[in-house]
């Protein structure tokens, strides 16, 4: 009876997985999806832990598997009450990683239980290799994404050496299932090979890749996951592995197509490492400076405006000012939105998660596609801490690393106004043509407080 009662359990956690993934896909339904998903692994991992092998269950078994979930749930809780909208990318790579280090170390401890067994052996490895490459791949992006790594790092022929390597563990992980897995040290060599492989893998890739490569690791874990599915023949376990392998390849493709770059190009290409001096690209021309109260009298007397939020707002953690700054103007009768590009920020849909957390209204969040029309007939763009999704080299400069790529058309707008701190180049490390056009003026300082003082100037108007 236990065992039917943990299909049932299997399928309502399924079913509340594909539920809450759906609700995901739009920011009004965004949390209680999350939720949702949450309540279906609840169940799923309980329903497991008390109906799998009740025979099986001893106190002290109990005993460690709780208090193993309480510690994880209050690290978990502590980190996420703790963590700025600035370090959620690197939060997710960092739990990402850790996905792919359960599904390695599930290979590791099955694999000399299945000693014989050609087809589960295989499976073992399958898991084995893509959760480690998830692993270690994950940590370096963390590491890029904090800080700790600053420089993309390619030696000589990388991606010949790195194909090389990955061919090399595919053929020894085939040879040692066939010979049917009897010996533990090839398993290890494996495991530090598919390690090293993955740190190869994403140490020469740019800054300005990453929400793509953070994107394509998380469909690497969703993967292994369903790989440690197939292993103990769990259909939740398999279930949640291909939702999440399938969600985040499909979203490494549209981060791709949002840049107009095969994913080829962005794992052995890559942009320029940003932090190069500001003067090499063609962009010419002098930059005209406005004041706060020049950009106040601009936009209060204006009909519509469209702010563009980059990652500079989530460093100056201006999220909320910004949503103070849309009710003023909507109090002086103006109409405002949102502009998101798609690989806006460092990681897919952080500024919709950052602008979600001012409370911004959802349906005030015009996607690419749909604002690009809108620029002709808008009074002013607000460019806050955006560089490359609006640079319009993307479109008029063949030699530019960013050719080719869809931008935010904010040129076309009336006036622009770009605040930044200061003149430094954005991810692709090339400077913005933007900066130079006659109805283009800077607006310099740190997000958060020149917004405070807009607000303050257009509240005394």
């Amino acid at each position: 009876m236990g065992e039917y009662y943990l299909v049932i359990a299997y399928l309502i956690a399924s079913v509340l997985f594909i539920i809450g993934l759906k609700m995901l896909s739009n920011p009004a339904s965004a949390r209680a999806g999350n939720l949702w998903a949450a309540f279906g692994m609840g169940l799923a991992i309980f329903s497991t832990i008390f109906l799998y092998n009740p025979d099986a269950i001893t106190t002290y078994k109990l005993s460690l598997i709780f208090v193993a979930i309480l510690i994880g749930t209050i690290i978990g809780f502590v980190v996420a009450k703790k963590v700025k909208m600035t370090q959620m990318p690197e939060m997710v790579s960092l739990f990402n990683g850790m996905g792919g280090a359960c599904a390695a170390l599930i290979s590791l401890i099955e694999y000399p239980h299945s000693a014989g067994q050609t087809s589960t052996i295989a499976i073992i490895m399958a898991g084995l290799i893509i959760g480690s490459i998830s692993f270690s791949g994950s940590m370096v992006a963390f590491a890029k994404l904090n800080g700790t790594l600053k420089k993309s790092i390619r030696v000589p022929a990388y991606n010949i050496i790195n194909n090389v390597l990955l061919l090399a563990i595919a053929a020894y992980a085939v040879y040692t299932t066939m010979q049917g897995g009897y010996e533990l040290v090839p398993l290890y060599i494996i495991f530090a090979a598919a390690l090293a492989y993955g740190i190869l893998f994403v140490v020469p890739i740019g800054g300005a890749d990453m929400p793509v490569v953070i994107s394509l690791l998380n469909s690497f874990t969703g993967l292994a996951a369903a790989f440690g599915g197939f292993l103990y023949g769990n259909q939740v376990m398999l279930t949640g592995g291909i939702l999440v392998g399938s969600a985040g390849t499909i979203l490494t493709l549209v981060m791709c197509q949002a840049m107009n770059r095969p994913l080829t190009n962005v794992i052995f290409g890559g942009f320029s490492e940003n932090g190069g001096p500001a003067g090499d690209s063609d962009a010419q021309g002098s930059i005209k400076d406005t004041t706060i109260t020049d950009a106040a009298v601009l936009m209060n007397y204006s009909k519509k405006v469209i702010i563009v939020p980059g990652y500079g707002l989530a460093v100056a953690q201006a999220q909320h000012v910004v949503h103070e700054l849309e009710e003023a103007l909507i109090k002086k009768g103006v109409e405002v939105k949102y502009a998101i590009h798609p690989v806006a920020g460092r990681m897919p849909g952080h500024m919709n998660v950052l602008l979600a957390e001012s409370n911004v209204e959802y349906d005030k969040l015009a996607e690419m596609e749909d604002v690009n029309p809108e620029f002709t007939t808008t009074d002013v763009v607000l460019v806050v801490g955006a560089n490359d999704v609006v640079n319009p080299a993307a479109k008029t400069d063949p030699a530019s690393p960013i050719y080719g790529m869809p931008i935010l058309d904010v040129v076309d707008a009336s006036h622009v106004i770009v605040n930044k701190r200061s003149m430094n180049v954005g991810y692709a490390g090339i400077d913005n043509a933007l900066f130079y056009n006659p109805n283009t003026s800077m607006l310099f300082g740190d997000a958060k407080k020149v917004l405070s003082e807009l607000v303050s100037e257009v509240n005394s108007m």
